[in-house]
């Protein structure tokens, strides 16, 4: 019997963990260490092979978008293949595109968005989770940015939209299920936004008199009032 020791509200409760169970630990703590080293593989594969494509047509701007189209291709191809993988894969696939694209000096946003599009696309095409796969590929652009010292408000706008503008090729549920699970995405570019932008200037209190225009009223000495019956008084009127 492994023990674990945890603490709650000040008591220490020693909680059993048997062999089974830890054998299971040790699986799972292995699988999920393989995962992340499959993931940045293919970032690293990914992006090698986009920025060694580029550099060889020598033409960046204009090629971008077929080497990105062509990229997605392959990885719902090799998905297709094996059966599975798309949705785990599609991150770091995303990734390793734009970080390729910014290795040769390439257009970031135009890769990010024909990446989320092809994505999308790709994953109705062989029944995937539509969703789920526009979410990874959303994330793994954005991280990308992030990394590159990208922007990532710019880019994060363009991947959403994108993601939304190929659900509506799919269908309304489509459409529905991408904005619900890109909420938080949209939050997140929100506030990169706000920490961007200046905070507006607001008017300080107690500051009542530089809002409001005084009004000058010139009144009459009591004894040209009464000479004066019957004429207009002379009160100007604010011109504002």
């Amino acid at each position: 019997m492994i023990t674990e020791t945890t603490e709650t509200s000040g008591t220490t409760i020693k909680v059993g963990l048997s062999s089974t169970g830890n054998s299971v630990k040790e699986g799972i703590v292995g699988s999920l260490k393989g995962i992340n080293e499959i993931q940045a593989e293919i970032v690293g594969l990914v992006r090698a092979t986009v920025s060694n494509a580029l550099r060889t047509t020598g033409d960046v701007a204009g090629e971008t978008v077929i080497i990105t189209k062509d990229v997605i291709k392959g990885a719902i191809a090799a998905t297709e293949e094996v059966g599975t993988g798309l949705t785990l894969s599609t991150k770091s696939v995303a990734k390793g595109v734009v970080m390729g694209v910014s290795d040769v000096g390439g257009d970031v946003i135009t890769a990010a968005g024909q990446t989320v599009k092809g994505a999308v696309n790709g994953a109705a095409e062989i029944g995937a989770d539509v969703a789920m796969v526009a979410r990874r590929t959303v994330d793994g652009v954005i991280e990308a940015t992030r990394e590159v010292g990208g922007n990532v408000a710019q880019v994060a706008a363009v991947a959403v939209g994108s993601a939304i503008d190929a659900a509506g090729d799919i269908g309304t549920t489509a459409v529905r299920s991408v904005k619900e699970i890109l909420v938080g995405v949209v939050e997140g570019i929100k506030d990169i936004a706000c920490a961007a932008l200046p905070e507006p200037r607001t008017a300080a209190a107690g500051t009542l008199e530089e809002r409001v225009v005084p009004v000058k009223v010139e009144q009459e000495e009591p004894e040209a009032a009464g000479k004066g019956k019957g004429k207009q008084a002379k009160y100007p009127i604010n011109q504002r």
